[in-house]
């Protein structure tokens, strides 16, 4: 008896419909088709095992079992219950009826019970597009896909309450999620808050104008200052995720496998800060079975890279392309997958190998060229796509004793908001720009302009600061968007001024 059963398979953050069809007739031993890889062929033992644990027989007779469209490769173990259940149903031990309306996925342990899968949201949107009824998997990923509307989703903890739904001996309890009622319950949740954060009023202003136009940062300052500390809040004062964003940032997570099963969506911009010893696939994504890298698991959220000169010279330079593109493709001999990569980088060093460059009262005990050489791990064109360059100096102890309230985080998203919606505005007819950082060098030509006696200032600070060309635009696109905290029509001096001092390790000489 031939019987059809349901599945899917996710390239990248999108699914495809996998049909698996099973055939019972005379003969003897299994057959697996389809292109399937070591998981699954290894599937047979399992689904034996969990077939007769849940009080079923497995038939002794040929079995095949054809996972098409057969020009796809197979890959996990997601596909378990699904074989299973078409065995059951091919042997005639289940009815076959309503096997067509559901989505059936799900890993089977030798007792039949259900452990989790991944990319469990995209594959519901799939399978609600595909014009499926409803969709069954493990009881650790049901929230997730929840929260599309338009399909009927349960979760199911063990292979006889699945067969005996079919069988119509038991009735599995619909999962609801309020899509939007969850994204506004937890939204901007954050742990941190800048109110935490003593002192340090220059650098909290320059991590403002940062999340104002989504401009990369770089913080140099001594071990101690407190760069990781501020770096981790940048988050809670970015502008609340929108409902479109916190789907498109779960489904990277979900097919990453790294929603918790208490998640169904995740509502805060997500944080990333990868050790500095991270290879170049896992920053960017790839592998024999690609999967998101660290720059896509930081989509619409911010990756911190701690001690920017000790990460491999490699990894730093494939980050290159994604900075510019907010994309990153993963291109194999059959197949290419690409993963949005849309994300803020902030990165921290310390001046010198020693740490106290340039510090106030500690001397450097680094040897001569030994500054510039450290620096010189980080590439010019990295740097390049960093625009803002601030220096950190430690805090004193009557600041930290000080018993005054910082600003709260709050307060300043409220002032970085403010900001995005003018840019909102501005650039409405671009709906590949959307904040001052992404803007082109036509496009600074023509929205940054700036009158003579700011033209002047700009031209002695890059002579007398000697600071590089690449600097120029960077530094109007930064002040334009201290323009738009200031919530001014216009470049004034005063904003192309603080601009020019984000522009730290573009002064000739610097490091000495």
């Amino acid at each position: 008896m031939l019987v059809k059963t349901f599945s899917s398979a996710v390239f990248g953050i999108q699914a495809i419909g996998i049909t698996i069809e099973v055939n019972i007739s005379p003969g003897t031993k299994y057959y697996m088709v389809g292109l399937p890889d070591n998981a699954v062929k290894e599937s047979l033992h399992r689904v034996e095992s969990a077939i007769q644990s849940a009080g079923f027989r497995m038939p002794r007779q040929k079995i095949v079992v054809n996972l098409a469209p057969a020009d796809i490769r197979k890959e996990g173990s997601a596909y378990d219950l699904a074989i299973a259940i078409g065995i059951l149903a091919a042997s005639g031990q289940i009815s076959a009826d309503i096997l067509e309306d559901y989505l059936i996925l799900g890993e089977l342990s030798l007792d039949g019970g259900l452990k989790g899968i991944k990319g469990a949201l995209p594959i519901a949107i799939q399978g609600r597009e595909e014009k499926f009824k409803g969709m069954f998997l493990p009881l650790q990923n049901v929230r997730e896909a929840a929260i599309v509307s338009d399909l009927e989703v349960y979760g199911i903890d063990q292979l006889k309450s699945l067969a005996g739904f079919f069988n119509g001996t038991f009735k599995p309890e619909r999962t609801y999620i309020n899509t939007r009622e969850e994204f506004l319950k937890s939204s901007n949740a954050y742990e941190n808050d800048f109110s935490d954060v003593k002192g340090q009023e220059n650098i909290k202003r320059a991590l403002e104008i940062a999340a104002a136009g989504g401009h990369n940062a770089i913080l140099i300052g001594p071990p101690g200052a407190g760069k990781t500390m501020l770096a981790k809040r940048l988050p809670t004062i970015l502008p609340p995720l929108s409902l479109y964003e916190a789907l498109e940032t779960t489904k990277i997570h979900s097919v990453a496998g790294k929603l918790a099963a208490a998640d169904a969506l995740m509502t805060t911009r997500p944080f990333r800060s990868p050790h500095h010893t991270v290879s170049d696939v896992a920053l960017v994504g790839g592998g024999i079975h690609p999967q998101p890298g660290e720059i896509s698991l930081a989509h619409n959220g911010v990756l911190f890279l701690d001690e920017l000169p000790e990460f491999k010279r490699t990894v730093l330079e494939v980050m290159r392309q994604p900075l510019e593109e907010r994309r990153v493709t993963i291109s194999r001999a059959k197949f290419s997958v690409d993963y949005p990569a849309s994300f803020m980088l902030v990165a921290s060093m310390n001046p010198c190998p020693c740490g106290f460059y340039n510090h106030p009262e500690k001397e450097c005990i680094c040897g001569p060229g030994v500054v510039q050489k450290y620096l010189s791990r980080v590439s010019g064109p990295l740097l390049d796509r960093i625009d803002l360059h601030v220096e950190v100096t430690p805090v004193n102890f009557s600041e930290l004793a000080s018993e005054r309230q910082s600003e709260s985080s709050k307060h300043i998203r409220e002032r970085v908001m403010q900001a995005r919606a003018l840019q909102e505005e501005r650039f409405k007819a671009k709906p590949t720009v959307y904040c001052n950082a992404q803007m082109s060098p036509q496009t600074v030509r023509l929205i940054c302009k700036i009158d003579t006696a700011s033209q002047n200032l700009l031209k002695q600070a890059m002579e007398k600061l000697g600071l590089s060309a690449r600097a120029y635009d960077r530094i109007l696109k930064v002040a334009r968007t201290i323009a738009d905290l200031a919530q001014s029509e216009s470049i004034r001096i005063e904003h192309l001024a603080e601009a020019i001092h984000y522009r730290s390790l573009d002064r000739e000489g610097w490091a000495g």
